[in-house]
C-alpha cells in the first residue's frame, strides 16, 4: 500500500508515519509534502493508494489540491480542527482524523479502507470519476519553454517521449524536440492509454506515430516510428508488453 502524507510539519509527518508502520510494516510511504504547490506537483507525476492529508497547510487551505489537479484517491483527513469534517466528504474522504490522532482511530481508518477494497473489489478511480461526473480528464497539451519563448505543444502532435538518461523528451509528428517535465511514470497517468502506450522503460509512443512493425527476437515486436527514434534499437516492445502492445493494438 502506497501512501502519500501531506502534512507541514514535520515532526507530525514523521509520527504519523511511524504509527502507519507499527500498525502495517507493509506500507510504503511513497512521499511527505508540506505546501499546496509541492503536494500538486507530486500529485501531477506520481500516484498513491491513500493520501493522508492536513487541511491547513504552510501556504493555504488544502482544498484548493483539488482545484488545480485530477485526484483520484480515497483521502483519509487529518486536522485539529472539526468545522471541516462537511467539505472533507464532499470530496474523497474516507475518514476524519482529529489530532492528535489515536492510533486505534488511525488504525480503523486503514481497516476501513482495506474492508472496502476487498469487499466491492473497488476501483476507486473509476468509481470517484463516476460519483463525480467527470471525464478523466487527460492532457490535452503541454507548455514548453525554450530560452525566453514558451509555447504549446498539442498532445495529438507529440509522436513519442524518450526517456534519456534522468530527462524525459517529447518529440513531435514535425520531428521538434522538447524537454518534458514529467516523468514516463507520471506520463502514463495523464495520456489517453488509448492513444498512447508505453513500449519499454525508455518509449511512450503515439499510436499514429507507428508507421510499422516487425517480428523481433524473442516474441518482441520492433518499431519504425515516424518521426524515427533517436536509436531505432530502442523502439521494440519489450518481451513483458507484447501481449498487452497486441491488444491495445486490437482495441
Amino acid at each position: 500500500m502506497k501512501i502519500l502524507i501531506i502534512e507541514d510539519e514535520s515532526v507530525a509527518a514523521d509520527k504519523l508515519e511511524k504509527m502507519l508502520l507499527e500498525i502495517d510494516p507493509s506500507i510504503t510511504v511513497a512521499g511527505k509534502r508540506g505546501s499546496i504547490r509541492d503536494s500538486v506537483k507530486w500529485l501531477m507525476q506520481n500516484r498513491a493508494d491513500i493520501i493522508f492529508l492536513d487541511i491547513q497547510l504552510s501556504d493555504g487551505i488544502s482544498f484548493s489540491i483539488f482545484e488545480q489537479v485530477e485526484v483520484n484517491t480515497p483521502v483519509i483527513f487529518t486536522t485539529a480542527y472539526d468545522q471541516y469534517a462537511v467539505r472533507a466528504f464532499q470530496l474523497n474522504s474516507i475518514a476524519y482524523l482529529l489530532k492528535p490522532i489515536r492510533r486505534s482511530e488511525l488504525a480503523e481508518s486503514l481497516r476501513k479502507y482495506q474492508s472496502l477494497r476487498a469487499a466491492f473489489s473497488i476501483d476507486f478511480d473509476a468509481l470517484l470519476t463516476q460519483l463525480q461526473g467527470r471525464d478523466p480528464g487527460y492532457r490535452k497539451r503541454f507548455l514548453v519553454q525554450t530560452g525566453e519563448k514558451i509555447r504549446k505543444i498539442e498532445v495529438q502532435d507529440i509522436a513519442w517521449f524518450n526517456a534519456l538518461e534522468k530527462s524525459v523528451y517529447m518529440k513531435t509528428s514535425q520531428g521538434q524536440s522538447f524537454p518534458s517535465e514529467f516523468s514516463l511514470d507520471g506520463l502514463e497517468r495523464i495520456l489517453d492509454p488509448a492513444c498512447f502506450f508505453r513500449i519499454n522503460r525508455k518509449y511512450l509512443v503515439n499510436i499514429n506515430a507507428i508507421a510499422g512493425m516487425t517480428a523481433w527476437s524473442r516474441g518482441r515486436i520492433k518499431l519504425e516510428l515516424r518521426p524515427k527514434a533517436d536509436n531505432e534499437l530502442d523502439a521494440v516492445v519489450s518481451i513483458d508488453r507484447s501481449a498487452a502492445f497486441r491488444r491495445w493494438l486490437n482495441a
